[in-house]
């Protein structure tokens, strides 16, 4: 950041606090960040140490710079000439926004993030949150120090496009006896989550104005991603028994891909029904088309042993699996896996070579350490049970504060439900349009630090339902019934 000129007439000693102030004041250096000691720029300039006292002396004596003992020097957290560049800045703004800023059409079509209060905090009933005070910090810890302690050379590289072969061995052994999948550790794909394995999908297998089968209502995240590669949306309604695949037939018997969430529909939580199954495979073999199966809470069934997976049912290898570790560890870890055809490895591999090269090796391999000890199952097994137990504090403080308000949907399985809304019931709430009552309400949900998200956003089309998604992972038991308490007051207007 810092550079001299030595056939300049300005002094050594005034181009370095020239570039520090400027620095400072275009933003480009923040408060409280840390400063090179003296002695470490004189030796990257290499110049004598003693303009760089005097800058810096300067710049103490001006308040750009102050000393911390034991953190040397910082950025000044109080400048006293931060409104002084406001005149050269927008001067400089003004000639860098000259002339043409082509951007790619694919960056218009991607809606643009909407507020979304409902976002912003941790507790009842954010949906995705994890209990993430019951993880096994201190395994996990272990595991890291571990591995820190004990690098090898091959960590240090660029590592198999793939993953990890350990890794893919272990999940791919998982699923089979999970989940019943067909696979093989060569067919898993390490990725950076279920979003990441989503992107890389829409790139290898869909082109500008594929129309792909979308459930309606559904994830919106998956939507984005293929607006943003240029495909025609195809709504397909959702039953009790999941995607309507007749329905789809009808609106567009030849999609390039159908999207799905089978095992616990998103937002609903249906499951698809085996028949519902069978006519999907059927479909994609008959007009060569494509599923996409995101499987992203399947462990946490509460009433069954969890469902098999669609691909695990494909014989014809049409069916993408997607999983990830967000939901059953915790969402920063940004590790997933997507099992492919045999067929596409290649596409895959160019693909994702494009990308990224490979994801991270470290804690991949920590990940593997985690599962091969037997901490992975443990842990499942212990949030199974949680779960279990949060999600029944949430339906029976449904059912005793809003009683016939509203109807519970997709309570079978993982970490967040669905309320419809009977609107001729709800008071204090314009019910004039369902997209605008559910927003409204979620919105003032937040103000309260209730952290619901409204149904009306997973719809394309005009939204058929009001209702609400309340996710029960991060709250705790006792905490539950004084959150619906707080609902109901929301919902009723009193007490």
């Amino acid at each position: 950041m810092i550079a001299v000129d030595r056939k300049s007439r300005k002094p050594l000693q005034r181009q370095i606090y020239d570039a520090y102030r400027s620095a400072i004041l275009d933003g480009g250096l923040r408060s409280g960040q840390r400063i090179p000691s003296t002695r470490v720029l004189a030796t990257e300039l290499h110049v004598s140490r003693f303009p760089v006292l005097n800058a810096y002396a300067q710049l103490l004596a001006e308040g750009y710079f102050q000393s911390r003992i034991g953190a040397g020097t910082v950025v000044s957290s109080s400048l006293p000439d931060q409104f002084i560049a406001s005149g050269p800045a927008h001067t400089r703004a003004a000639a860098v926004h000259r002339g043409p800023r082509p951007v790619a059409r694919r960056s218009s079509v991607s809606p643009h993030p909407e507020p979304s209060p409902w976002l912003g905090g941790l507790g009842p009933f954010g949906v995705g949150q994890v209990a993430f005070d019951q993880f096994p910090h201190h395994i996990w810890s272990q595991l890291i120090a571990r591995r820190a302690r004990n690098p090898n050379a091959q960590s240090f590289h660029y590592g198999d496009v793939m993953g990890l072969l350990p890794l893919r061995e272990t999940v791919a052994s998982y699923l089979r006896t999970a989940r019943s999948l067909r696979c093989e550790a060569e067919q898993v794909m390490i990725v950076s989550g279920s979003q990441h394995a989503l992107e890389l999908t829409a790139r290898v297998l869909l082109d500008k104005a594929s129309p792909v089968w979308i459930e309606e209502p559904g994830y919106r995240l998956a939507r984005i991603i293929f607006l943003v590669t240029g495909c025609r949306l195809v709504p397909v309604p959702v039953d009790g028994e999941g995607l309507d695949v007749s329905a789809g037939i009808r609106r567009c018997r030849h999609a390039r891909a159908a999207f799905v969430t089978p095992s616990h529909q998103f937002p609903l939580g249906a499951t698809m029904s085996a028949p519902r199954r069978l006519q999907l495979l059927e479909w994609a073999q008959r007009s060569g088309s494509w599923i996409i199966e995101d499987d992203y809470d399947s462990e946490y069934r509460y009433e069954s042993l969890p469902i098999a997976s669609l691909q695990g049912l494909d014989s014809n290898s049409r069916v993408l699996y997607i999983g990830t570790f967000s939901k059953v560890l915790f969402p920063s870890l940004r590790l997933g896996y997507l099992v492919i055809p045999k067929d596409l490895f290649d596409r895959f591999a160019a693909a994702r070579r494009a990308m990224d090269l490979c994801p991270p090796t470290f804690y991949q391999e920590v990940l593997t350490d985690f599962i091969g000890e037997g901490h992975f199952a443990r842990h499942i097994r212990r949030m199974r049970s949680l779960y279990h137990e949060r999600r029944r504090a949430l339906v029976m403080a449904l059912e005793r504060e809003l009683g016939d308000t509203v109807q519970v949907l997709g309570s079978e399985a993982g970490m967040h439900l669905a309320i419809s809304l009977k609107t001729d019931r709800i008071t204090d709430v314009q019910v004039t349009d369902v997209q605008i009552d559910d927003v409204r309400i979620a919105e003032r949900a937040a103000q309260q630090q209730l952290w619901m998200w409204p149904l009306s956003r997973a719809y394309v089309a005009k939204p058929s339902r009001c209702g609400l998604i309340l996710g029960f992972g991060s709250a705790a038991v006792e905490e539950i019934p004084r959150a619906v308490h707080r609902l109901r007051q929301l919902l009723l207007g009193r007490k």
